[in-house]
């Protein structure tokens, strides 16, 4: 017989899918041990498991795909080709209404767009302590994206208000906040999105102890110290308003110990993501309050997986040798806090998992 990690292998199907499926009663395992409560297939589950495969990839409902499954090694295929079609059907028509609701979104934001008959110059002029900036934009710079297509997401937003100026980066799957105090400013809110080939060169000049001064003008951003400078363009695009993106509610906040977390972290059980193309950690908070590293068999309700590498990118952005994890429903964003600077944290999305 075929271990349940041999089957979810060749077949296509992750392990903890085909528990659901198991517990579902669609492909039952020809034996399950008693003890462990390993799950055993015979050779000839495969096929059907990787049809399996092919139902859950195109979407069909498991409703369908037990039938579709029931039916198939019959000689009539007439239901099967039924559900087949049927399923082609809710899919196009599916297409076809994300179609006309995407439309009607294109029109609402041409609409907004020429109702701006105006743009102010943003104008703004701002001393910060070295420190605090490259504090700030090292605590960031991880998050920024690199994919051509959210073009406006490559680089890192600046966003200056009052006396405080906020340093954001995200690539839709993370993101980092920082702040940094200033001083002279004392107008509108100003925000733009420094490129992040200009954010390192900024990165470069801030090795000193003393105040930096920063200044935008319009679509152009430079940082002055010492009498050396770093200059450029702003990219020419709104920035999500990332305050909305924040956490709302607190989960289960625990401690961890950075320099063993990251070690259990990088030795600590894997689950392979969607597609093979990254690894992901599968936390817990047990009883005591600690963070634990689930194995594949754990199905604990409230376990939250996450991209391994982001996590360990997230702590090392941290720097700290103790950080605040708050873990919540397994939904749910996790946020990654120092405890002495409520100011700067980073927030990872959650990746589902099949089961």
């Amino acid at each position: 017989m075929r271990s349940i990690g041999e089957t979810a292998r060749d077949s296509g199907l992750g392990v903890s899918a085909l528990r659901f499926y198991d517990r579902a009663g669609v492909l039952v395992p020809a034996w399950v041990d008693p003890v462990s409560g390993y799950r055993w297939y015979e050779p000839e589950q495969l096929p059907e498991a990787r049809l399996l495969a092919r139902l859950r990839r195109a979407g069909m409902p498991l409703a369908d795909i037990r039938l579709v499954l029931a039916s198939w090694s019959g000689a009539d295929t007439d239901l099967v080709r039924k559900l087949l079609k049927t399923h082609l059907c809710r899919l196009e028509q599916g297409l076809s209404d994300a179609r006309g609701e995407f439309s009607a979104l294109r029109a609402l934001l041409d609409q907004r767009e020429n109702a701006m008959t105006s743009l102010s110059i943003a104008t703004a002029r701002v001393s910060v302590a070295a420190p605090e900036l490259a504090a700030a934009l090292d605590a960031v710079r991880f998050a920024a994206s690199t994919d051509p297509e959210l073009p406006m997401l490559g680089g890192v937003l600046l966003d200056i208000e009052g006396e405080s100026l906020h340093v954001v980066a995200t690539d839709r799957y993370r993101m980092a906040v920082a702040q940094a105090g200033t001083s002279g400013h004392d107008g509108a809110r100003v925000q733009v999105i420094v490129p992040t080939p200009l954010a390192d060169a900024m990165r470069a000049l801030l090795g000193g102890e003393g105040p930096v001064r920063l200044s935008v003008d319009g679509d152009r951003v430079e940082l002055e110290t010492d009498g050396r400078q770093a200059a450029g363009q702003c990219l020419d695009h709104d920035f999500p308003d990332y305050r909305r993106l924040l956490p709302r509610t607190a989960g289960r906040r625990t401690v961890v110990e950075v320099p063993a977390f990251r070690e259990a972290l990088r030795t600590g059980p894997v689950r392979p993501g969607e597609g093979g193309g990254h690894d992901l950690s599968v936390l817990r908070v047990a009883d005591g309050g600690t963070v634990a590293l689930c194995a594949e068999g754990a199905e604990d309700p409230d376990r939250v997986a996450v991209n391994r590498e982001f996590l360990l990118d997230a702590l090392t952005a941290g720097a700290r040798d103790r950080l605040i994890l708050e873990l919540g429903a397994p939904t749910a964003p996790i946020a990654i806090r120092r405890p002495d600077d409520e100011g700067a944290f980073s927030v990872l999305m959650p990746v589902r998992l099949e089961d």
